[in-house]
């Protein structure tokens, strides 16, 4: 790759010096690869300070997507006030646009009641915006956006990746070509302006919040401890009832085609529409598993370029160590 990925973000507006003494207010966010654990380590934490929980994740945000997307338990909902959760049907599309608007209005709800709020979740994109704002761009047209998924319907996903890594080569690197809503939004951007993705200007340090103080951390197993439970986790999935949870969303994912391709629900719809033998289950199971371990990878690849995370290997500790060392963390100026 010649050239780091893109960050999209509208710049913060700039603003004067605080007064000496002012204290920034502390946002703590958690994020990792899947299946690390963010949900134990973050409601750990949460109790342990009385904070609350705002969910960093495209896919939580939908009603009874719960298996497929590793929402928090009923029980751990009950502990810690979590924002975010279950507040879209899942026929609504939810892009980072409208989770910025979301978390930012969690995010002073929390504060304003003098709580420290928890970002968690592992989706690089959606936390990038968290801490920088949301994308740039102009705002999607319905035709244009109509074209394209039309296109993909009739010539198929690698056809309009193929055209997007003529056009946008550098930002085409960024994504893969599983990426279907970023393809399109990409395409649709470079069709309403005439300008690459990848011409969007990055940030400098002046760009970030001068009002908040974020703590943030990226939880992490070694890769061969962390594939072991990638899979654990996936067989859990399927056996909690994965599938039927897709046979039942089925109707509102045939309307959401960024939630239908979300990792586990790709794979099982895949499957349902197969003859469903033995040999297409167990394909199903292996590609889950083989998408899960792949997201995991980009998940490394995202937050070394995030200069504002700390590394904490969960190898050398337990999830109580952790949640002691990040609270001590919080705890000083």
């Amino acid at each position: 790759m010649t050239q780091d990925c893109i960050n999209w973000q509208v710049p913060l507006e700039k603003k004067e010096p605080r007064e000496k003494g002012f204290k920034k207010k502390k946002v703590l966010v958690i994020a990792g690869p899947t299946a690390t654990g963010k949900t134990e380590l973050s409601i750990r934490i949460a109790n342990g300070i009385g904070a609350e929980i705002i969910s960093c994740d495209s896919m939580q945000v939908y009603k009874w997507a719960d298996i497929g997307s590793a929402k928090p338990s009923k029980q751990e909902l009950k502990a810690v006030y979590h924002h975010l959760i279950d507040i879209r049907d899942i026929r609504e599309p939810f892009n980072v646009a409208d989770f910025y608007e979301e978390a930012t209005s969690a995010l002073e709800d929390i504060m304003l009641r003098n709580k420290v709020p928890i970002t968690v979740g592992g989706a690089g994109f959606y936390v990038h915006t968290f801490l920088y704002g949301p994308p740039k761009g102009p705002p999607s047209n319905k035709e244009i956006r109509a074209k394209l998924e039309a296109d993909i319907e009739k010539f198929g996903v690698e056809m309009l990746y193929g055209k997007l890594q003529e056009l946008d080569p550098d930002y085409a690197k960024c994504i893969t070509v599983q990426d279907r809503h970023k393809i399109v939004r990409a395409l649709e951007i470079i069709l309403l302006t005439g300008k690459k993705v990848s011409e969007i200007p990055k940030p400098s340090e002046e760009d970030l919040s001068r009002e908040l103080d974020f703590r943030c951390w990226f939880i992490y197993y070694p890769k061969p401890i962390l594939y072991e439970r990638i899979e654990k986790r996936c067989d859990q999935m399927i056996q909690q009832g994965l599938l039927d949870e897709v046979i039942k969303l089925r109707e509102g994912l045939k309307e959401n085609s960024a939630a239908s391709n979300a990792i586990g629900y790709r794979q099982a719809i895949k499957y349902l529409d197969s003859p469903k033998t033995k040999a297409d289950f167990d394909h199903f199971v292996s590609s889950f598993k083989q998408a899960s371990r792949n997201y995991a990878k980009r998940q490394f690849t995202w937050f070394r370029r995030e200069p504002l995370f700390r590394w904490l290997d969960l190898s050398l500790t337990s999830i109580e160590g952790a949640a002691e060392i990040i609270i001590r963390d919080l705890e000083q100026n």
